[in-house]
Order: C-alpha cells, then structure tokens, then sequence
C-alpha cells in the first residue's frame, strides 16, 4: 500500500474508531474544579447579552471553534461539507483536519475544499508539524493555506500518537527552530495546537519564542489518541502499549493556565474534552479566546447540516445563559473574578 492509501486508511479508521469506541482519556479537563457565582439580581436584560468577538481580524458570533477533524475521504468531504454550512449559517469558526494526504494527492484536495459553502467564516488549514522535519517547508504550508482559502494555519503537535503508531515520524529534533521559520515565511498567521495532551510551560516559552501567533492547548479530557491507536494496533503488543497511555497528558484547564502564566497576550484557543457551552465559558474566563469543540459536532454532521446547527445553537445558547446567570454582558467580563474554586 502507497504513502497516499496508507493516509487514507489511517483516517478512515480515525472516523470509525470516534464513532463507534468509547476512546475518552482517564484524565478529566479540570473544568469541573471551577464553578460559576451564580448572580440571583444579574441587573441585565437577557435579549442584550453580547457573545461577540473579533479572531485574526474575523467577525465571529460566539467564541466557539468547530476542531480541526477530518478530510481526504469521500466519507470526510461529506462531513467536511456538513461542518462549514453550519459554521456559515451560525457564524463561528472552523478548523479541517490534517491536510498533508491533499499536498500529495492533488485529487483529494476537494475533500478540504469548503470555502464555497462557507465564504465568510474564519478558517483554519492545517497540517502536521513533525512534516518539518521530513522534507515538508514554507511552499507546503502555503499549498494548504491556498487549498481552502484559510485565514491561518495550524501546525499540530502529536509526539505520542506518533510514537504509538507502527512506523510514526518520530524526529522532532529542533522542530520549534522549523515552525519559527514558517511562522516568519508564511503569508497568514500560524497557530501550534497540541492533539490532545496539552501544554507544559516549557513548551509555551518555546513556541512564543518562535513567533507564532496563537496556541491552541488541546488539553487532556476529551478523546485520547493513545486510546484511538489501541483500537489501530497491529498486535496485542502495540495495543498494550498504547493502552498504558491513556491517563497521560496536561488536562484542558491546566494548560490554559500554563499559557497564561507565560503570556497574557497571545490569543488562546481551548479545546481538549470541552462539551457545552459552559466548559467554554469556563475556558474564556481562565484565560481563553475560543473554545473548540470536536467529537460532538463529528457525530452531528455524519447525520446532517441541520443537526449540525442544532448541536452549535444549543452550545451558542448555553454561552449566553452562562453569561447572563454570571451577571456578564459581554465577554471580556468572562474572567476569574467570576469564578470559584471548589476544596
């Protein structure tokens, strides 16, 4: 099997693997630590709470962020498809999967193509950092900028998947000196966003220091692509030694935190095991831009477009709510102070 049909198989077996196996990390995101002071007397009227933002210069109705997913299987173009006409009809942001299986099959390129379903959303390409370090450059990553008129790119991080999966790449020597040189060759901003197991501090200091222009932490607390490689393995070996993983990562609230301890400015996106729109407001309080949410709007859109905004209408909806019983018009007023901590 080619390089092309392996990529392609890999996501067909991520698709299935999400929807049909229970495939959520150990950990929990830490959300639940917090809780919002309920505000008995708000003294604001509900019909004028304000969910609005403004993300790399785009217009957004909510902080909410359908996750980068899938594409490259007619399968994935379906959801894809589903994904932006929501994301359109609600005003929100959206991420496509890995785009790398494009780059080298010019015939599957239609599969990430959904800019004509949704031409004023902000979107984000995306692509796998560790290509950086295996012949990938500037011309690639603009490739998959112009592929679906993306307003920036994300480079995501997945050392522990790759290392899990039978022949991963797994050099990432130096790798933050290559996105340092995207992020000062690339015509759009680029965003570095984990899989699923977070951020150290350490790793925050390195990735400001290469210039990138938002982190999206990916914390642990949602799916576990330790536990997705379980199901992928080979042998019982493979699968034993991906199972040993699965309570492995910085949970969601955490590397929030851990952004925030190193920078105050650099926008953040929350995602990791985020499930309503109060995680979210939760995450925007702590220190978050957007909240991004994935396995719940995949299994949406494998149903339909309409779903898929049901499922967005009622997290949009949760947002306001969660505001308003907070005694918060807008969302700057989202922050700590609103916030408890319970022993």
């Amino acid at each position: 099997m080619g390089k092309v049909a392996n990529i392609k198989s890999r996501k067909t077996d991520h698709i299935r693997i999400n929807l049909e196996n229970d495939v959520s990390s150990k950990l929990t995101t830490g959300l639940g630590r917090y809780k919002f002071i309920h505000r008995a007397l708000p003294e604001l009227d509900f019909g004028e709470i304000d969910t609005s933002l403004s993300f790399f210069d785009r217009s957004l109705s909510a902080p909410v962020l359908i996750s980068s997913m899938t594409g490259g299987t007619a399968e994935a173009a379906e959801i894809n498809r589903n994904l932006a006409t929501a994301a359109q009809e609600t005003g929100i942001a959206m991420g496509v999967g890995s785009q790398r299986v494009a780059i080298e099959n010019q015939s599957l390129v239609s599969t990430f193509s959904i800019r004509k379903y949704a031409p004023d959303i902000l979107l984000f390409a995306n692509l796998g950092a560790i290509q950086l370090n295996y012949g990938y450059g500037s011309d690639e990553c603009e490739r998959a900028v112009e592929m679906i008129g993306a307003d920036a790119l994300v480079l995501h991080l997945n050392p522990l998947q790759e290392a899990l999966q039978p022949g991963g790449d797994t050099n990432f020597e130096n790798l933050s000196r290559k996105i340092e040189e995207i992020c000062k060759r690339l015509s759009k901003p680029v965003i570095v966003k984990e899989v699923g197991w977070g951020f150290s501090t350490h790793d925050v200091k390195l990735l400001i220091e290469a210039g990138v222009s938002a982190i999206d932490v990916a914390g642990a607390g949602g799916t576990s692509w330790s536990q997705v490689e379980m199901y992928r393995a080979e042998n019982e070996m493979q699968a034993q030694i991906a199972s040993s993983f699965v309570d492995w990562g910085i949970p969601t609230s955490n590397a929030i935190k851990n952004v925030r301890e190193i920078s105050g400015e650099i926008p953040v996106i929350a995602s990791g095991g985020i499930r309503n729109g109060v995680e979210i407001s939760k995450c925007i309080a702590l220190g978050a831009n957007l909240g991004g949410l994935a396995s719940p709007f995949l299994k949406a859109a494998k149903v339909s477009v309409e779903k898929t905004v049901d499922s967005l209408s009622v997290i949009m909806t949760e947002i306001r709510i969660c505001m308003f019983a907070s005694g918060v018009k807008r969302l700057d007023g989202l922050n700590e102070s609103v916030l408890y901590t319970l022993e």
